[in-house]
């Protein structure tokens, strides 16, 4: 089967392309990118005016399986990520039970073959149980194709055992994904502690609960001459820290979110839970300083920290309700309309933060249109005006803030090996 997408801008960073160009997929990799190509295809789809890329990728997605498929499963998550135009996804572990052993890594990856509609990578915990006192079998799980790992959701209080974890992973070459926040300084703390949590008579969470976090993070990954991975930063001080370290050398990466890179604590209210999230949503000064990260290259990639949740958990008083809100069909129409479309972000980095860049950092096969790539594609329409619609969500969880905004930007192809499994935001049977 061979299908030729023509005369789209091709955005492919991997391969430093950005053109008016066709792209030609032949059954489940790519053939050729290029100029008026010629060869005879099966279907040939006009894509003038819109953009073509590698499909994106997000390293930090919650699927919440095994026990805690109210919230979402793979059927649901990868059909919400396909509509964002995502294809490929990792899971994050801190489940029930926590994904800590190689038998619930396949396991996983034996579900996502049965129903999931994007390609899943499965991250396993760090330690066993997520309880920082012991290392999983990480080994094991390498073995069994475990693409990182991380506590994520919790923070490694013995900075012994996560010296322990960096010294053995070394040897994989596989990456710690650390959820950086110390305990004692954020306990029962809901918001950003700032002059608008004290307006809501809510407790903060201080940014130099992450600081300090993200400092010993990278000093113990330092020490060990091992791989670090700073999950979804959020302070300005933090993202100093990352910069100052690559320039020593450290094997220091890092991620952010959409949200947190445009939205501030001065958007909470107590009526609405949405915005209700783990790192907080912190001052314009923090907005700014993840923002500058990312185009200067300290904050290498992009994620959605996807985390959606029952109607019932989420439509509680703020104190009350757990963190977090499904983010991979908006986050698109949130760059474009808040970064790209302000000139406060250029599109070809965004597209690199959202392929090239995490494929690289993980070891994936993927974030390219490289000829004999997986045939893994998004096609983008730039002017496309809609209006986020929480009826309108394959994911499970409806609590966004962003939900009624209107937004300019959205993907309205996905290609996954080869197969259109989205089209004009509708999910195909494939």
């Amino acid at each position: 089967m061979k299908i030729l997408i023509k005369g789209g801008r091709v955005i492919d960073p991997a391969n430093k392309i950005d053109k008016i160009a066709d792209v030609l997929i032949e059954d489940d990799k790519i053939a050729k990118v290029g100029a008026n190509i010629k060869d005879t295809a099966d279907e040939v789809m006009d894509v003038a005016g819109k953009i073509v890329c590698p499909g994106f990728i997000d390293m930090h997605v919650h699927l919440r399986e095994p026990g805690q498929e109210a919230k979402e499963d793979f059927a649901s998550g990868t059909k919400a990520a396909a509509a964002g135009g995502y294809t490929t996804v990792a899971t994050m572990p801190n489940t029930n039970p926590v994904v800590d052993t190689a038998a619930m890594v396949r396991s996983l990856q034996k579900r996502a073959e049965e129903a999931a509609v994007v390609h899943v990578e499965i991250i396993g915990a760090v330690t066993k149980g997520q309880k920082g006192e012991e290392m999983a079998e990480v080994g094991d799980m390498t073995a069994a194709g475990a693409v990182a790992f991380s506590d994520d959701g919790h923070f490694t209080k013995s900075a012994k055992v996560l010296l322990n974890c960096y010294d053995y992973l070394r040897a994989f070459d596989k990456v710690i994904i650390n959820h950086d926040e110390e305990p004692s300084l954020v306990e029962e703390g809901v918001m950003n502690e700032s002059h608008r949590s004290a307006m809501l008579g809510m407790k903060g969470r201080p940014t130099v609960a992450e600081d300090i976090a993200v400092f010993r993070d990278i000093a113990l990954a330092e020490y060990a001459d091992a791989r670090v991975h700073v999950a979804h930063i959020s302070s300005a001080r933090s993202v100093e820290l990352v910069r100052e370290a690559k320039k020593r050398g450290v094997k220091v990466t890092a991620e952010a979110t959409p949200q947190h890179m445009t939205m501030t604590d001065d958007m909470v209210e107590l009526s609405d839970s949405s915005t209700k999230i783990n790192p907080p949503l912190r001052q314009q000064k923090d907005v700014e300083a993840v923002l500058e990260g990312l185009k200067d290259g300290t904050i290498d990639c992009i994620v959605t920290d996807h985390s959606p949740h029952a109607q019932e958990e989420k439509d509680r008083e703020y104190i009350y309700a757990p963190s977090g809100f499904p983010g991979l069909e908006t986050a698109l129409g949130v760059l474009m309309t808040d970064l790209v479309d302000k000139g406060k972000l250029d599109i070809v980095t965004m597209i690199s933060k959202l392929t090239a860049e995490p494929a690289k950092i993980f070891g994936l096969k993927a974030g390219s249109l490289k000829a004999g790539m997986p045939a893994d594609v998004t096609v983008i329409d730039p002017e496309l005006c809609w209006t986020v619609d929480e009826k309108k969500f394959y994911t499970k969880g409806s609590h966004s803030p962003f939900i009624g905004r209107e937004l300019k930007g959205k993907a309205v192809k996905t290609f996954v090996d080869g197969k259109l499994v989205m089209d004009d935001g509708v999910i195909l049977e494939v």
